[in-house]
């Protein structure tokens, strides 16, 4: 049987990016250029092009809408919710890290479809587009998980600790 004979939904990846400035968990976000959801924030992310993989299309996205690159990735979860986007039927399967603070200062630089990159406090975000802020929900929870069972603290400590 063919493929085209099944309807075929739209792929993206979402990437939740958190760093520690000044002693506050931070997430990094994008302001969205175009609509849906025109100027409201939302995770740097976007559709996968035919001739990329996951991974491939979650640095190219990250590193187009905030200049972010050569993070280490983890792969999050994948979100199917039918009504998720007001396109149409979007598929997205997110991303997470937790970077460095020192990687973290570097100048940030919104291209693409995204007009501004900015990190904000964990406890202080803006409305989210899409269903962003239950996507970093779930990677907050991972997150807390990952400190609990491994050595991610110890990245986040300068070079040089007493």
């Amino acid at each position: 049987m063919s493929l085209d004979n099944y309807s075929k939904p739209a792929v993206t990846v979402d990437i939740v990016i958190f760093t520690i400035m000044n002693n506050k968990l931070r997430v990094l976000l994008v302001k969205r250029g175009n609509e849906p959801f025109k100027s409201k924030w939302a995770l740097p992310g976007g559709f996968i092009k035919m001739h990329e993989n996951l991974e491939q299309a979650a640095k190219r996205e990250l590193e187009e809408e905030t200049g972010v690159k050569n993070v280490y990735l983890e792969q999050l979860y994948t979100f199917g919710d039918v009504n998720r986007d007001p396109r149409g039927r979007v598929i997205t399967v997110s991303y997470f890290t937790l970077i460095n603070p020192e990687k973290a200062k570097q100048k940030l630089n919104a291209t693409t479809d995204a007009s501004e990159a900015k990190w904000f406090e964990i406890s202080n975000l803006p409305q989210l587009a899409f269903d962003h802020k239950e996507i970093l929900n779930y990677a907050m929870k991972r997150l807390k998980w990952k400190f609990e069972y491994t050595t991610l603290a110890f990245s986040m400590l300068p070079k040089k600790f007493t």
